[in-house]
């Protein structure tokens, strides 16, 4: 296959063919993420044409993956006729596949209908990776995300309306020093009020500097590994939810916490307290072992 790169996938859809439908994010303006500011990630959408061929070439592959991840950064910004043109195309070239995910904007699910929706997982969109970041909505105004408590909300409980999974990333340490603890509570409010069926946590970070970012945010103090801790003390101990699958362990997180909120509440904040008040008793990942 012919990439533009890079070419970003979650985690978890390391043995799903990345099928690249878009370039680039079509908002691309949040000021901490750097993903897609190089010019050869300008946005576009690729040919219908073209995509049914890169389909007939990974046909004739064998012990081809039962999983498609639609890139790139938002995949769901295109149109509900030209999603179900892909995901028929998929269908026609790959019956095979069970499962086509995406990353996807709140935005671009709340300009879709409930029904649009529905249609799109009798089709093969089984889950999306929504990137709220945080929940409180000073937060998302300081790092420019176009997003607020309700947008999100809003597109979060239409997945839910139209069976599809939800997989919710927020990022740890996203307010600084300042607006740490109102980033992790309303972040938890978020999540309570939508119950999605995944939620996961990174640590923001700025391989390329902080001057972008700080450009709308010049007051941000990143938080020590201790500040860090607390902040998902804070966020853990609001959260109340009832069968959703947890994962902190993103190459970017010290600590690593994996279980299931809420049977698993009070195991992962002893780990955190753990972290917190006797580090050198629990595994933490040192600085060279953690990444993007």
């Amino acid at each position: 296959m012919q990439y533009i790169e890079p070419v970003f996938r979650p985690p978890s859809e390391w043995k799903s063919y990345i099928l690249q439908v878009t370039n680039g994010c079509s908002w691309n303006q949040c000021t901490f993420c750097e993903m897609y500011t190089a010019p050869e990630k300008a946005f576009d959408f690729k040919a219908r044409d073209r995509i049914q061929f890169e389909l007939k070439l990974a046909a004739q592959q064998q012990n081809f993956p039962s999983r498609i991840f639609l890139a790139d950064g938002d995949a769901l910004t295109l149109s509900t006729r030209r999603l179900t043109e892909i995901l028929q195309d998929i269908k026609y070239y790959l019956p095979q596949v069970s499962r086509v995910t995406s990353y996807c904007l709140p935005r671009n699910l709340n300009n879709k209908s409930v029904d649009e929706l529905i249609e799109l997982r009798n089709l093969g969109l089984k889950m999306v990776y929504v990137g709220c970041e945080s929940g409180d909505d000073e937060v998302l105004i300081k790092v420019n995300k176009g997003e607020s408590f309700d947008s999100s909300l809003e597109a979060l409980q239409k997945l839910k309306a139209a069976g599809i999974k939800a997989s919710v990333m927020i990022l740890n340490g996203l307010g600084g020093s300042t607006l740490s603890k109102q980033h992790a509570i309303n972040s938890a409010r978020l999540m309570n009020a939508a119950q999605p069926e995944y939620l996961s946590t990174l640590v923001v970070s700025f391989p390329m500097g902080e001057q972008r970012f700080k450009h709308r945010f010049p007051e941000f103090s990143p938080l020590t590994q201790a500040e860090l801790f607390q902040e998902m003390h804070w966020l853990l101990s609001n959260l109340c939810l009832e069968k959703t699958i947890f994962r902190s362990d993103h190459a970017s997180n010290y600590l690593v916490l994996k279980g299931i909120l809420g049977q698993d509440k009070e195991k992962l904040l002893s780990q955190v307290n753990a972290a917190l008040t006797k580090p050198q008793t629990i595994p933490l990942r040192q600085e060279w072992q953690r990444g993007l």
